[in-house]
Order: structure tokens, then sequence, then C-alpha cells
């Protein structure tokens, strides 16, 4: 009962029940039942309608439309379902409304799907008529362009995007949609344009939905503002991973208390966010400072003020051309020791420090070839820059390739759906939580179809120190200086423009430029923030330790799981899921050892062999008799190609296209060696176990 009454609350289940096969025992969470346990005997236990009536009647809602409440979500065969926490988020938030409350709010996590969750909320309010017509606010157009395209699809022909070419030239808009999805900035209009809300009737939006509610929507001076006083009639639901509670702006006195709230931490031990390291780099003369000779110039000839320079200055009122070479240097060395490919965010002061940036990555020797190759390797991605712009979808595409390594200040901090992104690159100081959580959702989505069960933070600024903070993964409290002496010059910035944040705005600052200051790594520090939502500083032999043993527990285990598999493959997939780091781990032990060696090893404790080792001990062992010429020649080709690149490398038949197996012939010609398909798997297979079987094991592996 105790073990059910955990599950129930995270499940927000009010009735629990446990069984020796006698009777039942019941736990009501409902307050609807006389006493909270009671037994029953195994006729008695309540149906599902006399159970729904007493849910009903513990939510409040006996006199609300049973319709909704039962209405289901959207289907589609072989298409998503939502998740528990996302059925959980859009039954609140339908209870909610149904109820008559006007302001909703929803905070999830970053990568927790927000907008599939709100898509369902719509669906079933639209579905039942309880709602004709919708307005989605957001302030990005490639979220919006997101939306419409992906999760808001079904909609259809009832959907458009709100833009000035939905008016006429009498100037009247076009009221035949129902559902409408626009940014504020096109909605409110720029100086000298007309709104586009106000051409709508006050009373025409039954919903609106606030996307990314944090960035200043709430706020009593925000421009944005005005769109909803407008519509106040309509019911309008904030969504947001991160609630603004400042001295100045609060979520929570807008919209109220959250509906329902699903945080990092919860996401991570659930198994549907990534888990994450943390490295922080130290600069020598960013622990040090900087002070300048007596009468010193800089490389343009001012003289440069005479003071002492520390990171707080840093690519804001002095540019240090070297220290920029050494981030990108570093950055690209840890992209190189893995694959180069991983998709990197780098979060630079200014649009001005995300250009050298940019020239600074191109500029590595070991990028010059992927840089020819494709000139989107590195690019700049901010809101002044329309070539840079204009690559974000690709960026945020799982299957396009490039961009690789995009440099920014502001835009990518929220509203980018970067799924794949597997490193983010701290390089500006970071003050605000609501920022710092936003940036580090950038990673925080899974996608291990495309080999992403983790993500990597490197910190140039000390930002990451917010993970110390007690609220940084804790409930949105509303700060205990909200509305007192608000003062709405210090609250935060109005929009600049569609698509502009404010550090995207080119700077007028007075920058002194010094090149000649060498900068070099003085120190590193390595931290995992795991699936169990803890953020520990170890090695990263420990960590994995930890997590190997997370899945296997022991040696036994691990070599069960490892002989019945067909494809080693899937332990590296069942590994990477763990959040185990495989690629680190062959950097540390050794890159000559293949996956087995490296898990028996570092979670178990044997002494590892190369590959090499591996491969002469099965030819010693003169096992290919049995085979023709040519098939001996792939099998011995296929040792070689296990000794330099590891065991997965040989389970795929297209390795039969790869040189040296081309010279034998074609792929056709050589499974026709083995009798087939079918007999050149079976060798395969047997040939991987002879690497690994007990004579080339050391005893006790």
């Amino acid at each position: 009962m105790q073990q059910a009454l955990g599950y129930a609350e995270t499940l927000h289940v009010p009735f629990v029940f446990s069984s020796n096969g006698d009777g039942f025992l019941l736990h009501d969470r409902s307050g609807t039942y006389p006493q909270v346990e009671q037994t029953l005997t195994l006729d008695a236990f309540p149906s599902p309608e006399e159970l729904w009536q007493r849910y009903r009647q513990s939510q409040g809602l006996l006199e609300t439309d049973e319709e909704l409440l039962r209405s289901p979500y959207y289907f589609e065969i072989g298409g998503k379902k939502p998740r528990y926490y996302q059925q959980l988020a859009v039954n609140q938030t339908i209870a909610a409304i149904a109820k008559g409350q006007k302001r909703c709010l929803l905070v999830m996590a970053t990568g927790a799907g927000k907008t599939y969750t709100v898509f369902n909320v719509i669906w079933r309010l639209w579905k039942t008529r309880v709602v004709n017509r919708v307005l989605f606010l957001a302030d990005r157009n490639a979220l919006i362009d997101q939306t419409i395209t992906n999760d808001f699809r079904p909609f259809g022909q009832v959907m458009t995007k709100l833009t000035r070419k939905l008016v006429d030239n009498n100037g009247k808009i076009d009221t035949s949609y129902e559902v409408y999805l626009g940014i504020y900035q096109a909605i409110i209009g720029q100086e000298g344009q007309e709104n586009l809300y106000s051409k709508f009737p006050a009373d025409f939006f039954d919903l609106i939905v606030i996307d990314e509610c944090h960035r200043g929507s709430a706020a009593d001076d925000s421009n944005w503002r005005q769109v909803l006083d407008y519509f106040t009639s309509a019911t309008q639901l904030g969504l947001t991973a991160t609630p603004k509670e400042t001295q100045y702006v609060s979520n929570i006195d807008y919209f109220g208390e959250p509906i329902y709230t699903y945080s990092l931490r919860q996401g991570i031990e659930d198994g549907f966010l990534a888990p994450f390291r943390r490295i922080q780099v130290h600069l020598d003369k960013d622990l040090e400072g900087w002070t300048p000779d007596a009468n010193e110039v800089d490389d343009q000839g001012q003289l440069i003020e005479q003071r002492e320079y520390n990171l707080r200055d840093f690519d804001r009122t002095i540019v240090f051309d070297q220290r920029t070479q050494a981030v990108a240097q570093y950055v690209s060395d840890f992209l190189h020791q893995g694959d180069p490919m991983r998709k990197t965010i780098v979060f630079c002061e200014d649009i001005d420090h995300a250009e050298r940036m940019r020239q600074a990555f191109v500029n590595v020797a070991a990028n010059r070839q992927l840089v020819e190759q494709d000139r989107r390797y590195v690019m700049r991605i901010t809101g002044d820059e329309k070539e840079g712009k204009a690559q974000l979808d690709h960026f945020i595409n799982p299957k396009e390739d490039y961009p690789v390594i995009t440099t920014t200040s502001k835009l990518m901090t929220t509203g980018v759906d970067a799924q794949t992104c597997h490193v983010i690159v701290l390089d500006r100081r970071i003050q605000s939580m609501t920022e710092f959580k936003q940036i580090v959702g950038r990673g925080t989505r899974l996608r291990p179809d495309f080999g992403k069960n983790f993500f990597t933070i490197i910190d140039f600024r000390n930002a990451t120190a917010l993970f110390n903070d007690e609220d940084w993964d804790g409930p949105p409290i509303q700060d205990d200086q909200f509305g007192v002496g608000q003062s709405p010059s210090e609250a935060e910035p109005k929009a600049v423009s569609p698509d502009l944040d404010v550090d995207d705005v080119p700077s007028e600052r007075v920058k002194y430029q010094v090149g000649r200051q060498e900068f070099m790594v003085a120190r590193e520090r390595v931290s995992y923030y795991d699936k169990e939502g803890k953020l520990t500083t170890e090695s990263l032999k420990d960590y994995n330790r930890r997590a190997i043993n997370d899945a296997y527990q022991s040696l036994d285990r691990f070599l069960g799981k490892w002989n019945e598999a067909d494809r080693k493959s899937a332990i590296l997939e069942e590994l990477q899921s763990h959040g185990v780091m495989v690629e680190a781990l062959a950097k540390q032990v050794g890159a000559e050892y293949d996956l087995f060696d490296l898990i028996c090893h570092v979670a178990f404790d044997q002494p590892p062999r190369t590959r090499q080792e591996r491969a002469n001990q099965v030819r010693k062992r003169d096992v290919f008799t049995n085979y023709g010429e040519t098939a001996r020649a792939v099998l011995e080709g296929l040792l070689e190609k296990y000794a330099d690149q590891g065991v997965v490398s040989i389970e795929n038949a297209k390795v039969l296209q790869l040189e040296p197996f081309a010279q034998l012939g074609t792929p056709v010609e050589l499974l026709k060696q083995f009798g087939g398909k079918k007999q050149y798997r079976a060798a395969v297979s047997e040939l991987a176990r002879m690497l690994y079987d007990d004579e080339s094991v050391d005893s006790g592996a």
C-alpha cells in the first residue's frame, strides 16, 4: 500500500487498492469515503461509475460538462500518445476551465512537450465546442512555424498564421478561421503600423494560449499585455518552463498558481529528459584578472583605462582575441574527441562576440576540412543577421546535418526546439535564473534514435553556479517583494522587434581590443546531473561505474546480456539510455579497448584486453578452416575491422561495401560464399562469440 501511495501521488490518483487475494484494502485520497482506509470483500469492489462520481465530487466537477471531461485525446494510427504527465497536465487544465477558471498556468520543463500538451487541451475543448476560436501567441516566428507544421497539424484548414496578409484592401481582417497562431510583435505592430488584434471583436476568441509566458506577457507595462487586456473575456492559458517571479514581474500574480508542474528533475528521473554532464573550464586570466601597463594602448591605438579587468568585463568592455581562440580550440578539441558532427550552441555576450567566436571556430585547424566540406559547419545565428537566421530551421531539424556549431547571443535561448543539440557552451554571464533554465533547456530533449542520450554543458563563465541555487529546479514561488515599490522602469525591457532580443541589437559600448595577451586553461572540473536529479562531482570512471551497475547490477548479468544479444550495438544503446558516456570512457581508459572490455574493467574491475589482442587470440585458434578461400578472407578482414573499430562496426552487412572487401567481390557475391545472407550472419555471430568466449577472456570474466 505504501508503495502504491507513492505512485498515486505522482499520478494524482485518488483511489488506491491493494489485495491479498481474499479481499481489498482501499485508501481514499479523495475525501469522499467515511474513513481514509477500509477493507473490502472481493464482491464489494466499487464500480468504475461509482469511483468516477466520487472523483467528480472531490474535484468539484459534479456540475461541469461530462462530455468535455470524458472527451478523448487526439489519436492517429501510428502517431504518438500523451505521456502520463502530459495526460495529467491536460486533464487538470480541462477540469480548471470546466469549472470556469479564466486564467491558468502550466509549468513544464523544456523538452517535456508543452506544445503537444496544449494541442491536446485545445483539441478536446474545440471538438466538444466548449471553445470555437483560439489564439496561440508566441514571440518567435520559428516557434509558430514549427507548431503549425508539427503538433497543430491536425487542425488543417481551420488554422492559419495571423499576419497582415489576412487584412484586405478595406482594412478588414479574415475572420473565417478557428485557430490563429501569431507572434506578439506582428499582432501589435511596429512603429507606424496599425495593430491587428483590434480588428477582431473583443469577444472573438474563447481561448488564448500564451507560449513562453515568462518573457514579459504578464508585466503590467508590457506592450504584449495589451493583447491580453483587449481579449479579457477569453480564457487565458500561460505556458512556460520558467515562470518569471521577480520583484517587478510575476506570472503567478497574473495567471494564478500553476495548474500542473513537471520539473526537469522529474523528467530525468522518469527517463523522458536527457541527463547531462557539466564541464567547468577556468582560463588563467579569467581567474587572475588583467591590468594594463601604464599608458598602454589597445590594438586600435586607444588608451586603455588603468584598472583591473575581470571576467565581468571580458567581451563587453575589453576583447581578448586569444581568449576567444582558446574557447573555440577547447570546444573543438572536445567535439573531435568524439563525433565532430554533434550539434553545438555557443552562447556569447553579444552579437559582436558571436561573430568573433564564429571566426575563431572557422580558423581552428581541426575544423578546416569540415568547413571546406560545407561552409555551414559553423554559423552565427543572431537576430540581426538574415543568413544565419535562415539556417535556424536546418539546425533544429534532426535530419539535417548542418549547421553543426552555432554561435549566438540571445536569439536561441528560448523557443528553439533543438532536439539533437548535444553540447551547450556558456561563454556569457547569466544572472537570471529564468534565462539560465531556458538555456539549459536547449539540450534536455532525448533523441536516442539520433544517438542523443545525454548532453554536455561546457561553462567558461561560472554560469552553472546557478545549479547550486535551491530554486534551480524547485517549485515556482512568487517573490516576497513582488508589488512592493514596483518601478516600471526597472521591469524587463520590451521587445525590440520581431525575433530580435535586447543583446541582439548592435552595441554602442566602447570596447578595447587586445590581441597580444595569451590565455591558457588553468583548471577543469566535471560533474554530472544524473537521472536521480543530483548534481555530483566525481570522476568519469566512478560516474560510469554507477550508471553501468544501475543497468546490470552484476558481472554475471552483464555477461548474460552480452552473450544473448544478437547485435552488440543493442548493448551500446541500452548503456547510453542509462546515461553511460561510452565515448568519454574510451578516451579515459583507452581507445584501443572494445566496449566489452571498457564495461568489464570500469564496472567490474576486470583486466581489459585490447581489440588487437582479442583478434590475435582468435587467429591462433585457426577457426576458419571450414570456409572457402574467399569466405576466409572476408572473416580475416572482419577481424582486422574489429581490431581497428570494434565489434559494432562488423555487425552491419554494409561493411562488405568497404575496403578490403570490395576487392574480393560485390556484397551479393561475398554473401554467396557463405551460402547466403542468413549463413553470413551466423558466421559473424560465431566470430563475435569467439572474440569473447572463455578462451579469450580472463578467468572470472
